[in-house]
Order: structure tokens, then C-alpha cells, then sequence
């Protein structure tokens, strides 16, 4: 795994899901652009490359439970045609609680690339002062809305320590060898603190403390997702390069690891209900609809039948069960130089273009889709009428439990 602490990654919302709700799908462009733009303010245009898509949801959340907030014009961007666009306001306390996790997370991947050696010698170091700076950023924007970040900050540095205690310190015939002793659980654990922590804070920056504990419950879990659908997907690529996976690790199989997630979403959907979150269209079409969608994709890479007997995909019939297949003739990324990647930061994150193109990750020379991607999935459809007329493998709205046994 190329990050240590997965905690987001997880949530898509759906433009269609957003209509079904009666929600104006452009919220989270707002949300987003509130981010993008509050990072730039209060941390300079580097931090830009720092936000995260899927922290947007700590601020749809936040508005969820309180009520819209103060809404500022913002300038054209390409992401929006060259617009102008009403954003979420930069000082927003969703967009700030954001703007943590974003930074926070941020210097924690960048520790990581450095850590795994994928960054060359002369970018390691300025890379460690950008991871540095963030994280000190991090805990200053925290301080703004009450937030104490210091156990976050201390469960992430353990994660080191976590995976080294769960691998063997040598190697046999160029496979990793794990040692019995530590669960999945344990190694799950950094990313579960970091997600509740910031989950339950919603609920006291919206002044809802009947909701800190089952939003803690949530986040808890949603971390746990995170770092297995992480793992589960990275599982192949983690063997043949020689790098940890907790799965391995651990000797968890694929049907325990996905019996997980299915557990985990199951306790998601129970702690939204006793608060009676799952009232709250938002709470649905940000959070639970898109985990849903997660768990019915991730089960047909898995060759696992899930939801609709129709839906399971020609891809996953062509290869074994609990195996992802293999793009043939895909070469590996080669990760790009010292110049490259400095050019690829300053002019594809620094200005903001990576939320609207495809582009080079400059760690590892993967190519990684535009952010602007994760506000619509682009394969959605109405589910309402799923039991007459199946609506296909590629559907992904996430309240449509009914099997049409086709």
C-alpha cells in the first residue's frame, strides 16, 4: 500500500442520487471549490495540491446538520467553464474542518512516498518539509475551530510501527513474510481514530452534540472501509512489488475482508439510523448511497454477486473468485525524475488544474483521474423501477435493495 492512513477515497456522491434527494447536485462543486479556494487563502497556492475530495464530505456533512451556510462569489476556473460560481465560504466551520483533514492527510501521504522510497533521492527532502509544514498547518487550522489533532497526529505516526510489527524483517524467494502478531484490526486502527474523530466533529461544529457519538460510530467504520478497500485493491500490485498489504499481513482472504466491509456498512447504516441521520436527504446522497455503491463495486471485482443477480459483470466472470484480473500489456509507471515531478506539482496542483484533468501523479507516475470526476459518477440511473426493468451492472445508486433475479 503506497498510504500507510487511508481514511478517505471511499465517497462519490451521484448527480442523479442528488436529483432523486431533491438536492441540487452543484453542492459538491461548491463544497469543493470552498475547500480548494480556503486552502489557497490561508495556506498558500502550494496547499492547493493538499485538497482532498473526499474530505469535502466532513463539510456536507457539517452543513447537513446545521443549516446552509454563508455562500461567497468565486472568480473563474477552469474547472467551471472559465464561471463565476457561488462557493461555500472559505471560513465556513465545515470548509475549515475540511481544510484540517485535507492538510492533516496530506503530509501523511507525502511521509509515506517518502518513507516507501518512491520519491528520488533529491525530492526527498523537500517533500519531508512540505509533509513538515502541513502538519503543522494542520494543527493551526484545527486550533481555529476547537479541533485537538495531536491524537490524530500520534495514531498516524504509530502506523510505522503497526506494519513493521506485523512483518517479518526478512524475506523468502522475494516475498514478504508475515509474522502472527498483530491483527487487522490493530493495523486498522490509526485510520479508524483519524475518521471518527473527524466525523464526530461535524456534529459540534453544527452544534448537534446528540450526534457526536453516532457520527464517532460512522466515521469509525467509514475509516475501516477505507483502509480495506485500499488494501483489497492494492493487494495484487503490493505482491508483485514487495510491499506491505495488512491482508497479507494479516492472512485475512478476500471473502473475511469483504464479510468486513459488508459489516461495517451494516454498522454505518444502524448508527444513521438511531440518530435518525438517515432522515436527512444529504446524509444519504453524500455518505450512505455512496458507500452502498463502494461495497456492490467492489464485490463484483471480486467476482462476489451482489445486489441484482443481473449485475454480475463480464469482467468478473473472466477471472477467478477474490482475484482482481490484470490489464494485459499495461507496464508498470515509472516514477517520474526530480524535474518532472517538480514541474507536475507546480503546474498541475499549485494552480488547480488537477481538479479538472487527468494528470501524472508526480510520487509514482500513476495516472490519476481529474478530482472534478469524484462529484458525478457518470453511470448512474434511476432506481426506482429496478424490480421491472433491471437497470444494469454499471448502476450505482445506492438505496436499491430489491433483487429482480434476473
Amino acid at each position: 500500500m503506497t498510504d500507510g492512513v487511508a481514511v478517505f477515497g471511499v465517497l462519490k456522491p451521484c448527480a442523479h442520487g442528488a436529483a432523486k434527494y431533491g438536492i441540487d447536485p452543484g453542492q459538491w462543486q461548491a463544497h469543493m471549490c470552498g475547500l480548494c479556494l480556503g486552502l489557497r487563502d490561508g495556506h498558500g497556492q502550494l496547499a492547493r495540491a493538499a485538497t482532498n475530495t473526499d474530505a469535502i464530505v466532513l463539510s456536507v456533512l457539517t452543513e447537513a446538520q446545521s443549516g446552509p451556510g454563508a455562500r461567497t462569489t468565486a472568480g473563474p476556473c477552469p474547472l467551471r467553464g472559465m464561471k463565476r460560481a457561488s462557493v461555500v465560504a472559505a471560513n465556513a466551520p465545515g470548509v475549515q474542518l475540511a481544510a484540517t483533514a485535507s492538510l492533516l492527510l496530506g503530509a501523511a501521504k507525502i511521509g509515506d512516498h517518502v518513507d516507501d522510497g518512491d520519491a528520488s533521492v533529491l525530492a526527498r527532502r523537500p517533500m519531508r518539509r512540505v509533509s513538515n509544514v502541513w502538519a503543522e498547518r494542520a494543527q493551526q487550522q484545527a486550533d481555529l475551530i476547537g479541533l485537538d489533532v495531536r491524537p490524530m497526529l500520534n495514531a498516524i505516526a504509530t502506523q510505522s510501527a503497526l506494519e513493521s510489527r506485523a512483518m517479518a524483517a526478512g524475506t523468502h524467494g522475494g516475498a514478504i513474510r508475515p509474522i502472527e502478531v498483530i491483527t487487522l484490526e490493530e493495523l486498522t486502527g490509526p485510520t479508524q481514530l483519524c475518521a471518527a474523530t473527524l466525523f464526530g466533529h461535524t456534529a459540534t461544529l453544527a452544534g448537534r452534540p446528540e450526534n457526536v457519538a453516532a457520527l464517532q460510530e460512522i466515521g469509525r467504520h467509514v475509516g475501516r472501509i477505507a483502509h480495506l478497500a485500499d488494501a483489497i485493491e492494492d493487494l495484487e500490485r503490493d505482491r508483485a512489488r514487495g510491499r506491505f498489504n495488512p491482508l497479507e499481513a494479516t492472512g485475512t482472504d478476500m471473502p473475511r475482508a469483504y464479510d468486513l466491509l459488508r459489516e461495517s456498512e451494516s454498522r454505518i447504516r444502524q448508527a444513521a439510523s438511531e440518530a435518525e441521520l438517515d432522515q436527512l436527504p444529504t446524509v444519504r446522497w453524500a455518505l450512505l448511497d455512496p458507500l452502498a455503491s463502494l461495497l456492490r463495486g467492489l464485490g463484483r471485482g471480486l467476482g462476489i454477486a451482489v445486489g441484482h443477480a443481473c449485475r454480475n459483470s463480464v469482467t468478473a466472470q473472466q477471472h477467478s473468485p477474490y482475484e482482481f484480473p490484470s490489464p494485459p500489456g499495461r507496464r508498470p509507471p515509472s516514477r517520474p525524475g526530480p524535474f518532472k515531478a517538480s514541474g507536475l506539482v507546480l503546474g498541475v496542483y499549485c494552480t488547480g488544474m488537477a481538479c479538472c484533468v487527468d494528470h501524472t501523479s508526480p510520487c509514482t507516475g500513476e495516472q490519476k483521474d481529474a478530482w472534478a470526476k469524484n462529484c458525478d459518477c457518470g453511470s448512474c440511473c434511476d432506481c426506482g423501477e429496478c424490480c421491472g426493468n433491471c437497470c444494469g451492472e454499471d448502476c450505482c445508486c445506492g438505496d436499491c435493495s430489491c433483487d429482480c433475479g434476473c
